[in-house]
């Protein structure tokens, strides 16, 4: 009788165990959910960035002055359907960026941009494509602290008879912000000829008054040189997808500008 007994409450207490565990794998495969975020962009600032989604920290924080593209896994708990990512400066706790994310979004990318304290959007640079240049600009009126909008205009220069032949434009783009891609055939620089007379051809970026073929620089202290005063671009001949921020750099009189993205 009491080795039935025993073999009873062995039975029972066993019983219990495996409903516990069955519960639990229930619950871990079909209750919580498994989510992806991808975090794209570049830090500009010379401040390391922590990410956190609410009180978890991501493995690795944002470098300084570097292009970042991390992923990470979140589980959205049975009860849970929004979290917070929160970005900020790892010295002072600045907050970067804040940002909701519901659980309904599936595969989640946060893309962002930092820089001189500005947070923005990263535009998605366009896929390459055979015979075609495409760019995406942002310009930094560092110097002459600019405000009004402009036109990135696109195309070439003939030394001879110094004529300037557009390709393409972005037409009201304010400074700090970036323009939708420009898109153009590529061609070729070497020396040939125009009009009859052999002439070297060189590919310039004017930035204009919006609406104009009239350099923003006029009425500043800074003059426009055709040849030096161009924003960063690629080389002509090859196909290629890039996104530049640029900002200015003038040398003595004359309107310069430093690239401090290339990407």
């Amino acid at each position: 009788m009491k080795l039935n007994k025993l073999y009873l409450t062995c039975l029972c207490t066993m019983l219990l165990v495996l409903t516990a565990c069955n519960k639990g794998d229930q619950d871990f495969l079909y209750k919580d959910e498994l989510f992806g975020i991808n975090l794209i962009g570049y830090n500009a600032s010379t401040e390391e960035l922590t990410v956190k989604l609410d009180t978890t920290d991501f493995l690795t924080p944002l470098q300084p002055n570097s292009r970042f593209e991390s992923t990470t896994a979140y589980t959205f708990r049975p009860n849970e359907n929004r979290i917070k990512l929160r970005v900020a400066e790892k010295t002072s706790g600045k907050l970067v960026l804040e940002r909701e994310l519901k659980k309904e979004d599936s595969g989640i990318k946060v893309n962002f941009l930092y820089i001189d304290g500005r947070t923005s959007s990263m535009p998605e640079k366009p896929a390459v494509e055979e015979g075609k240049l495409k760019l995406i600009y942002m310009f930094q009126p560092t110097t002459t602290n600019y405000t009004e909008p402009v036109d990135f205009v696109v195309g070439k220069y003939y030394a001879v008879p110094k004529v300037f032949e557009e390709l393409a434009r972005a037409k009201n783009v304010r400074p700090y912000e970036f323009c939708p891609p420009i898109t153009l055939p590529t061609f070729s620089t070497a020396k040939q000829e125009y009009n009859g007379v052999m002439t070297t051809v060189s590919f310039v970026v004017r930035i204009c008054k919006a609406g104009t073929d009239i350099p923003y620089t006029d009425g500043t202290a800074y003059s426009w040189n055709p040849l030096s005063s161009t924003a960063p671009k690629p080389v002509a001949s090859t196909p290629s997808s890039k996104l530049y921020i640029f900002s200015e750099a003038p040398s003595g009189g004359m309107m310069r500008f430093f690239t401090r993205l290339d990407q």
